[in-house]
């Protein structure tokens, strides 16, 4: 009786698996990915359900094929609260040699999210020779620099999204569209005080100067300022025609209602604007965030048809999570386990040197374009072209919906102006 037992488990098993093709991969030894992410704010948590959806869908596919065995991923998440005002980078960093140490990740993917506890962590990934995705909010130009640099210590960091140089490049080519349709030339810079932000619209105020725009001042508020009164009087006094905001706090919707109340004759244009990005921010405005630009830094983040990936990408987005993609972590994080997974499958191993020789090697269409990296940097190739490159995406709110606006290659729709602009 006993034999007869073992007998009929082992065809129940072989059923399984002539039925359900992942279940072979499920059954092998799982592929971790440690992802630190700052949970309890956007770019947390868009970049969690951006990794988790991808690898339910390699997982239900059969997995990863390393060596000829498939495998499938495993997503383990702290919380780095790296977002959370007044919290040190020292807890980003234990969140991530956690990861590492106790929950034996094997690669890392997503943070840290903030751009100074990132820039920390890369002496962790040194340290132990992990290799690590980053995916969402760490737009600090001084990734890349820092790679170029000392390659061989800093070789097993790569950045699948936009950073703030190339951020300014999409905004000014944008400024320079809305100058030539309504003939604006006037900037105020407003940015929250945080590496990426400050050096942001500091970069942006040079470049927009030297290209002729009057730049009227900049302001830094604190993370959680919950009043902007006084800066937006500031100004609509100097004449400003632009707002240019560098924020990822979600109480920057405060911002938005407030200058809507003050029908302020500037048009909002977020650089980085955690709460225009987000789909609820037309029920958290009432309505008063409508003609806010913001700039999602990837295609994906809003809808549009930049590759046969890109709706695919969203419509699964919001079928699983019940919300519309929401942050700019959303596309390049689930695009992050697609390219890793093809680097594992070149590189036949797990072993962190070969994955690191293949992810340099990755060219593959995805969400968002041509996924490319430079191989001596590490920072993935841009383009405002989806054909041969990254590209961002910046949308405007209009009618209750987000629009994408810029750039021309994947534009749904034209940059509109507030009627008391227009007057």
């Amino acid at each position: 009786m006993k034999m007869k037992g073992i007998g009929i488990l082992a065809a129940l098993t072989a059923v399984v698996f002539l039925v359900l093709p992942g279940a072979y991969a499920l059954a092998e030894k799982p592929i971790t990915l440690g992802c630190p992410l700052s949970t309890a704010y956007l770019y947390g948590w868009d970049a969690e359900r951006g990794i988790q959806l991808a690898v339910d869908e390699v997982n239900a596919a059969g997995g990863v094929n390393v060596g000829g065995i498939k495998r499938p991923f495993k997503v383990e998440v702290l919380d780095t609260r790296d977002l959370e005002p007044g919290v040190p980078v020292s807890e980003a960093l234990l969140a991530v040699e956690k990861l590492i140490l106790e929950k034996k990740a094997d690669f890392l993917v997503g943070g840290p999210v903030r751009s100074e506890a990132a820039l920390a962590a890369m002496g962790l990934l040194s340290k132990y020779k992990k290799v690590a995705i980053f995916t969402t909010g760490f737009l600090s130009p001084k990734f890349h620099a820092i790679v170029a640099k000392n390659y061989d210590k800093f070789k097993y960091g790569f950045r699948i999204h936009g950073e703030a140089v190339q951020l300014v490049k999409e905004i000014m080519a944008c400024f320079q569209e809305i100058q030539g349709k309504y003939g604006l030339n006037k900037v105020f810079i407003m940015v929250q005080d945080v590496a990426h932000a400050r050096g942001g619209g500091k970069v942006l105020g040079k470049v927009a100067a030297r290209k002729g725009w009057q730049v009227l001042g900049t302001e830094i508020y604190p993370t959680g300022t919950t009043d902007f009164s006084m800066g937006l009087i500031k100004a609509k006094k100097a004449g400003a025609q632009i707002l240019n905001i560098w924020m990822d706090m979600p109480e920057s919707s405060i911002l938005l209602k407030q200058w809507y109340d003050m029908r302020l004759p500037a048009l909002p244009f977020g650089s980085t604007l955690a709460a225009a990005e987000q789909p609820s921010f037309w029920k958290a405005t009432e309505g008063k965030g409508e003609y806010t630009l913001c700039n999602v830094v990837n295609a994906g983040n809003a809808p549009s048809n930049a590759t046969p990936w890109t709706m695919k990408f969203y419509d699964a987005y919001a079928k699983k999570w019940g919300v519309e993609p929401e942050g700019l972590g959303s596309s390049s994080s689930y695009m992050a386990v697609y390219v890793l997974k093809d680097a594992i499958e070149r590189a036949g191993s797990l072993d962190s040197e070969k994955v690191v020789a293949a992810l340099e090697k990755t060219d593959m269409m995805g969400v968002y374009g041509r996924i490319r990296f430079d191989p001596k940097n590490h920072q993935i190739i841009p383009s405002f072209d989806p054909k041969e490159g990254a590209v961002g995406s910046i949308l405007q709110w209009q009618d209750g919906k987000r629009v994408v606006v810029f750039p021309k290659s994947i534009a749904a729709g034209e940059i509109l102006l507030p009627p008391w602009m227009k007057k």
